[in-house]
């Protein structure tokens, strides 16, 4: 029982409490403490008051003398209470191991006892925990239990609860519509003050937080708005802490990347000692908006003091690596962020849009298209529009990459018009400067210019720099000349090359020698032109052909090879030629090919030996040809090694 009933102090502190005047509330129970030892439900009320101003260490302080005062009363449900309370403690305080200790007592107190809201309470901790690592179907599970709890106790907040951690599972499963249905219903029942504060903070702002998972800006910042008024009503400052982190992220997307920082750097100054993870998203969010900014130095501090807190700080990390003209750093930032958490799809699609620039940026079109084929499946699979237009947004650089101009404005003009229609303005203006760069290897100046006109209008808004730049840049640039078309073709490749040809030189001299190149190079291009093969340079004593198809260049060589030996046999002599094959994708810009294909039949050719052919195996069509066992090779500049056969043509 509680000590000093008719305390006016204590009155007071009680009164406070029961209006949610936290601060109030909390400096009457100390003053009140500072007097007379306080009771179970006082220091509870104390511990409360202290965790809605955001001092756990405080509320932990209180709670526990109060878990200890209620198993001394025989009071089970109040230490079950304070018990759950504890674990939810020290899980803020990033203390895993003594949070599970607090559980584990809280269910030993409730086994034997009739059913309460306590038991739905630690059902709901289990939920999160589920929820937290990943495994969203036993969340499910785990939320449908606690459902039918909550009706069994007649609970409300319960009840709410139950409702709210089904749906951010099921969006979380990909099922959407389902979840956010749900995740709505709970949240008007917060909007309508059915619920006590803790059941309405928690779904304010996990609601927000599936809208932000989905991308889905628009909505999440109606329920922030919604979230500001009702803990501006309740003066919270503790446990909303990642709303105004939320928050944060809303006005940024939105534009306003001052009253953004500000944001994050209340919540972080608020929180210091309530939370960590919370106070690295807050360190993270300012990062993003200083790196948005240019100021790329302060950014790089903020996102350190987000690692330091825990968090990883991507894919604004890598992004800035990229800034900083730190390819490969930034490459390897990304790709080990996307090794975290393979498996959770929404946290992929936060940073498949950084994977895709950077790997374009570094050359690595194969990648990028992966990357951005992953980004759309995903984007499909949850029908999120604001995840449709990155992914477009990915299609369109991966095209232009490719050259192909007219496959890329469709892509980006749908996701320009997302995003204008979401309220992003920086993202709808990167996909303009991306359209104008695609109207100008068009021809369309006039469009081009217009687009990036409007693209430096709206960077310059918020005081994008670097974007601002790369703007004046587009624009003070003359048209170039209409550029070749660049694509990606499946070819096979050839090469061929007459073996010491430098010591037959000097053997015949060079009139003689000139007589036989003459000969081997007509003789070789009737055979390029009687399988289909494109010549595409010519060097000294060797060709570099492309065919349409293995059949047709393994044909050829065969043919060459052995029109060789015809000649050596009916008049004495012909040079030695070595001939390598590779089939693969490769980029095709007017009559040439580039691209780590080609090296690999360059490499292969090199290794063959005088009259030889060498093919990949993977090229080499089953059955057709006799063909020598494979061997693996180690290819110069190429990371894998590579399975290569000799076809017997004699």
């Amino acid at each position: 029982m509680d000590t000093n009933p008719g305390d006016d102090t204590l009155t007071r502190a009680r009164d406070a409490l029961s209006r949610h005047a936290w601060k109030e509330a909390r400096e009457a129970f100390e003053a009140a403490a500072a007097t007379a030892p306080l009771g179970a439900d006082d220091l509870t009320g104390l511990a409360e008051s202290c965790w809605w101003t955001g001092d756990v260490d405080a509320a932990i302080a209180a709670r526990e003398p109060a878990h200890a005062m209620y198993v001394e009363a025989g009071n089970p449900c109040g230490a079950a209470n304070t018990a759950i309370g504890l674990a939810a403690d020290y899980g803020h305080k990033a203390s895993p191991s003594i949070a599970a200790g607090w559980r584990a007592r809280a269910e030993r107190i409730l086994k034997d006892l009739p059913e309460s809201p306590e038991h739905g309470w630690l059902k709901r901790a289990y939920t999160n925990i589920a929820f937290d690592s990943g495994r969203f179907e036993e969340a499910l599970t785990l939320a449908g239990e606690l459902l039918q709890i909550a009706n069994r106790v007649a609970d409300r907040d319960l009840q709410a609860m139950a409702i709210h951690e089904q749906g951010r599972a099921l969006v979380r499963l990909g099922r959407v519509e389902e979840g956010m249905a749900l995740l709505d219903e709970a949240a008007v029942a917060a909007v309508g003050g059915e619920l006590e504060s803790f059941a309405t903070a928690v779904i304010y702002c996990n609601v927000i937080g599936a809208c932000r998972s989905l991308a889905d800006y628009r909505r999440a910042g109606d329920w922030t708005e919604a979230a500001k008024r009702w803990c501006e009503r309740q003066s919270i400052a503790g446990f909303p802490g990642v709303c105004r982190v939320y928050r944060a992220e809303i006005m940024r997307l939105r534009g306003d990347w001052t009253r953004a920082e500000e944001e994050a750097r209340s919540a972080c100054d608020e929180l210091k000692t309530f939370a960590l993870d919370i106070v690295g998203a807050g360190f993270n969010e300012i990062g993003e908006v200083r790196l948005r900014i240019g100021d790329l130095q302060g950014a790089e501090e903020a996102f350190r003091e987000a690692h330091e807190a825990g968090v990883e700080p991507q894919p604004g990390l890598a992004l800035l690596r990229l800034a900083q003209g730190n390819t490969a750093a930034a490459a390897t930032s990304i790709k080990r962020a996307l090794q975290i958490d393979p498996s959770d799809r929404l946290a992929r699609a936060r940073l498949l849009p950084a994977f895709v620039e950077i790997t374009l940026a570094s050359g690595e079109l194969a990648e990028a298209r992966q990357g951005q084929a992953e980004l759309q499946q995903i984007a499909e699979s949850f029908g999120s529009d604001a995840l449709r237009a990155s992914a477009d947004f990915a299609a369109g650089c991966v095209l232009l990459a490719a050259g192909d101009a007219a496959g890329a404005v469709p892509c980006l003009r749908n996701a320009f018009k997302i995003w204008q229609g979401s309220d992003t303005p920086y993202e709808a203006a990167r996909a303009r400067l991306r359209l104008a760069q695609t109207y100008r290897l068009q021809g369309d100046e006039d469009a081009a210019q217009l687009e990036a006109g409007s693209a430096r209008s709206a960077f310059l808004k918020p005081g994008a720099r670097l974007d601002v730049l790369k703007a004046d840049e587009f624009l003070a640039a003359e048209a170039p000349a209409p550029a070749t078309p660049v694509t990606r073709q499946t070819r096979t490749f050839m090469f061929t090359d007459i073996c010491r040809s430098t010591n037959l030189v000097e053997a015949i001299g060079d009139e003689a020698w000139e007589d036989i190149l003459r000969w081997h190079d007509a003789m070789l291009r009737e055979c390029f032109t009687a399988h289909s093969g494109e010549e595409i340079k010519h060097g000294g004593d060797g060709f570099f052909v492309a065919f349409p198809d293995a059949y047709s260049a393994i044909d050829c060589a065969i043919g060459i090879q052995r029109r060789l030996a015809d000649h050596r046999r009916d008049h004495g002599f012909s040079p030695q030629v070595r001939i390598g094959l590779h089939a693969a994708e490769a980029t095709s810009r007017g009559k040439d090919y580039f691209g780590k294909g080609v090296n690999v039949a360059a490499r292969i050719g090199a290794l063959a030996g005088a009259g030889e052919i060498l093919i990949s195996r993977e090229t080499a069509p089953n059955g057709d040809w006799n063909v020598s066992q494979p061997r693996e090779v180690t290819l110069k500049g190429i990371g894998q090694p590579v399975e290569i056969v000799s076809i017997g043509w004699r």
